[in-house]
């Protein structure tokens, strides 16, 4: 069937922005074409077209000037940060998987950023007008899940006092992002195999069918070929699953990355708290030091717990938690 860090450097590849100067030739003739045709054979369309390119103009200024504005993701891609080659490599991925329509499963530890990844991958597709949808798997109760995922009718369970078009028909020409999915029971992982392979849904309490078209990306902290070979996840929905694959890499092993996100994070938490503080070298020593078990979302959690208990102006080792080892 058809779903964390700074501006991609050179050496990472080409930029996504580039356009090669052949093509740039090429599609700047068609414009000049397009304008004449309008000039010649249809000028009373031209005030209308005027309006429209000024339009188009204002709105990429503005958009340019947004991500130069004080606190703008200006050296994110698609809201991840970062510079190592890891990262350098995952966006380099990102930008491949986007093009295709084949399912995309997701690995990492947990707080790495998974979610986010997703969401670039739908944002950079071209489902992006189209919703994105996103799904706990082991948030949602065994029981409940299959209504929440493929809808029910109303009646059909106590408590359903009305229809329900569940995740698939709501995301129905876009992106379902269902996280970790290493969490679903054997029953229900049946029923989305059905889902994959037949690309219809049948709501609960219903007899008829819906033919649906919709991207799944899925993610997992877990080893799920240890969970295939164990038995309690069906080897069938991995290789289903399994067909573009993506490992994003544990804080830990990104570097100075570590720095990038804090300064980042400490400048957006202590912006909302009305503060002004910076990390001092020392602290940022330990940083790097840590080892970082939550990733991503510990080191956020961090600073925005500095920005409401550090004496400032300077963030010292001392003012960093115990648990990092600094304090």
């Amino acid at each position: 069937m058809s779903g964390v860090g700074g501006e991609r450097s050179g050496e990472g590849g080409p930029r996504g922005d580039e356009v090669p100067a052949a093509l740039r030739d090429e599609l700047l003739r068609a414009f000049d074409d397009v304008l004449g045709r309008v000039r010649a054979d249809a000028p009373a369309l031209w005030p209308e077209l005027q309006e429209r390119l000024d339009a188009a103009q204002a709105a990429s200024q503005a958009a340019a000037a947004a991500i130069g504005a004080p606190g703008a993701a200006a050296d994110s891609f698609h809201g991840l940060v970062g510079d190592c080659p890891a990262m350098q490599k995952l966006y380099g991925l990102i930008e491949k998987f986007a093009k295709a329509d084949a399912p995309v499963l997701i690995t990492g530890e947990s707080g790495t950023g998974k979610e986010r990844v997703a969401t670039a991958l739908h944002a950079m597709s071209r489902r992006s007008q189209k919703a994105f949808v996103a799904e706990n798997c082991a948030a949602i109760p065994a029981t409940l899940l299959e209504s929440v995922l493929f809808g029910h009718k109303k009646g059909a369970f106590t408590g359903a006092i009305k229809d329900h078009p569940g995740h698939f028909v709501s995301a129905h020409r876009g992106t379902l992002f269902l996280d970790e999915i290493g969490e679903m029971a054997l029953p229900m992982q049946v029923k989305l195999l059905r889902v994959l392979q037949e690309g219809e849904v049948r709501a609960v309490g219903d007899s008829k069918v819906r033919k649906v078209d919709v991207r799944v990306i899925a993610a997992t902290n877990q080893k799920l070929e240890e969970r295939v070979r164990d038995r309690s996840f069906r080897e069938d929905l991995y290789f289903r699953l399994n067909v573009l694959r993506l490992e994003l890499p544990p804080l830990r092993d990104r570097g100075s990355d570590i720095v990038l996100l804090a300064r980042r994070f400490l400048g957006e938490a202590a912006q909302k708290a009305g503060r002004e503080l910076t990390l001092g070298a020392e602290a940022e020593a330990a940083l790097l030091r840590a080892r970082w078990p939550g990733n991503v979302r510990q080191l956020q959690n961090e600073m925005q717990r500095l920005s409401a208990l550090a004496a400032g102006p300077v963030v010292t080792p001392a003012e960093l938690s115990a648990e990092l080892g600094a304090g």
